[in-house]
């Protein structure tokens, strides 16, 4: 039995024994029974009435309920619509009060979600108002009255974001814009004249309307203040160009032109009207230093004619550098003419410096050439002979490179000009062509001046017993091989029956006698001994034909040592000398 029906039950008992001790106390006072039946009637109407109004006010907490039940299912469902969630699912099996409850706590929990949605949206709204007004951007697309979903919430600190990442970005770009163009207002002296300009230059930054058209009027500005920049600068430039060839033919003093190196460097307004008036008064000087400034301008022009390489005839073509009347349309025909050079050199500058490389490169070359058939490079002081055969052999690999390179140039160049390119008044390729065949005839010819030198040497050889000696390697100054001694006494033997042998070396004809003439040994005689500094006379006819030798080389000094400063040479690059070296020695008889 339940709690509340053993309540009802003691209810009941207490009730009974009310009624009972009502009767008791009735009998004991001797009430009557008709009284007793009102009285009693009268107990039960208050207990009916007390029951029946306990009842309508449960019945009334039951209405309520289910009203409520009602009401906050209700507004569940409304708030899930706009939360845009799932609607709550009621239990089964509960009471009355557990299911208002649960439905009531759910609508609470819903309104909570609703209220902290919204807050989020309110502050992400003013946020974006504050963007908005400083990027001049359209708002998102969100309504401010309705409740957002989590992603539409998301999506808008998303859109936040990325609005919070363009201001900065816009910002550090206005600064930076903002920097560069007060720099270049404060180089031309230019102060803010539009609106604009006022509220880029003077405004608080964090004022400045950062959007696009702003941004991009800020460019346009400082693209335009770098414009008149860079024309004050070129203007400035041409002027100082003009200054410094007007001081040059002039002659200006330095000191004269040491005052002006202010306005020689900067190019602000002060600086380009002080140039323009210094044109001006140069320019009135140089008319009247008409002479002397048409000469200096000649000199240039002759500079450039030899940088371009101009040939006699296109030299002549400018009659004006061979008149004599000066006057200030000469002197304008002279300044267009350099103007005209200048230009046409600084257009094809590569060109002509190529071709200037070249000359200087062959110039190098034929001298390295020169310096490698000349017998006293073996002294070879310093390394300068390695060196010189390095550079030789690369400047014989380079020059076809860079020939190559400039027949390239030279055609784009022709192609250009609609004619030749002429080099002193002759086509460069042929120029050089001709050159390298000049080299080879050169080199041909001097082979054959060889050729004919070793035959007149071997034909002096034969007539006057002489012998070419190369040495094998380089020695030191004053000392003789034992092998060379051998060689030498050997010789010296062999040739005792002539009065006076010679050895003529190749290297610049240098003449050795042998020490102690002897006459020719016949073969079944041993020499005889001999004391030291002296011998036997020799022979009367012999003595006779040796006197064009003692008469030629009277006075050289005897020695079978090499000549002094001479290296060993290399028999393949000097064929001759290694012939000379084993041809056999001759004595006349």
């Amino acid at each position: 039995m339940r709690k509340s029906e053993v309540l009802a039950a003691e209810a009941v008992s207490c009730l009974n024994k009310a009624l009972c001790r009502l009767k008791d106390i009735w009998e004991e006072i001797g009430i009557p029974e008709d009284q007793r039946l009102q009285r009693t009637d009268v107990v039960k109407n208050h207990i009916k009435n007390l029951l029946d109004m306990m009842i309508k006010e449960e019945e009334s907490m039951k209405k309520r309920l289910l009203s409520s039940i009602q009401t906050c299912r209700t507004d569940m469902e409304k708030l899930c619509l706009q939360l845009q969630i799932p609607v709550f699912e009621e239990e089964d099996g509960i009471s009355i009060l557990q299911q208002e409850k649960n439905i009531r706590t759910e609508v609470e929990v819903l309104m909570k979600e609703k209220n902290r949605r919204m807050d989020q949206l309110k502050a992400l709204l003013e946020q974006e108002q504050d963007l908005c007004d400083i990027l001049c951007s359209l708002p998102y697309a969100i309504a401010p009255d309705s409740v957002p979903s989590l992603e539409q919430l998301e999506n808008f600190r998303q859109h936040i974001a990325k609005q919070n990442e363009e201001k900065a970005k816009r910002y550090s770009e206005f600064t930076e814009l903002k920097k560069q163009i007060i720099l270049h207002m404060e180089e031309l002296d230019h102060l803010p004249e539009t609106s604009f300009e006022k509220d880029v230059v003077c405004e608080d930054e964090d004022s400045f309307c950062l959007s696009r058209d702003n941004i991009t009027a800020l460019k346009l500005l400082l693209c335009q203040l770098e414009e008149r920049k860079a024309e004050n600068e070129a203007t400035c430039e041409s002027h100082r160009e003009k200054i410094q060839q007007l001081w040059d033919r002039l002659q200006v003093p330095h000191e004269e032109r040491a005052l002006f190196n202010e306005h020689m460097v900067a190019s602000r307004k002060r600086n380009l009207e002080a140039l323009q008036t210094e044109v001006l008064r140069l320019e009135k000087l140089q008319l009247q230093n008409i002479r002397n400034v048409t000469e200096a301008i000649r000199s240039e022009i002759s500079v450039f004619w030899e940088k371009c390489f101009f040939s006699i005839d296109e030299r002549q073509d400018f009659a004006p550098y061979f008149s004599e009347d000066f006057n200030e349309e000469l002197l304008a025909l002279h300044d267009a003419e350099i103007q005209r050079l200048k230009q046409h050199y600084e257009d094809h500058r590569e060109l002509y410096e190529g071709v200037q490389k070249w000359e200087e490169s062959w110039r190098l070359y034929l001298e390295l050439e020169k310096k490698a058939t000349d017998p006293t490079r073996f002294t070879n002081r310093g390394g300068n002979l390695l060196k010189e055969e390095k550079q030789r052999a690369e400047l014989h690999k380079n020059l076809p490179k860079l020939e190559k390179k400039l027949k390239a140039q030279i055609d784009a160049w022709e192609g250009e000009q609609g004619r030749e390119f002429l080099v002193n008044g002759q086509e460069f390729l042929q120029y050089v062509a001709e050159q390298w065949e000049l080299h080879r005839i050169e080199k041909e010819k001097e082979k054959a001046e060889r050729h004919l030198k070793k035959s007149k040497q071997t034909e002096e050889d034969m007539l006057y017993g002489t012998a070419v000696r190369t040495p094998s390697k380089r020695r030191f100054l004053g000392t003789t091989t034992p092998v060379k001694s051998r060689k030498l006494n050997a010789t010296s033997s062999m040739s005792s029956g002539t009065s006076n042998s010679t050895m003529r070396s190749v290297y610049g004809g240098t003449v050795c006698r042998s020490p102690v003439p002897r006459l020719l040994l016949s073969a079944n005689k041993t020499p005889a001994p001999r004391t030291p500094g002296g011998s036997k006379p020799p022979h009367p006819r012999v003595r006779g034909c040796n006197k064009e030798n003692e008469v030629q080389f009277k006075g050289t000094p005897m020695s079978a040592r090499p000549v002094q400063g001479l290296q060993h040479q290399d028999p393949a690059r000097h064929p001759e000398l290694n012939q000379r070296h084993h041809q056999p020695l001759t004595l006349p008889l």
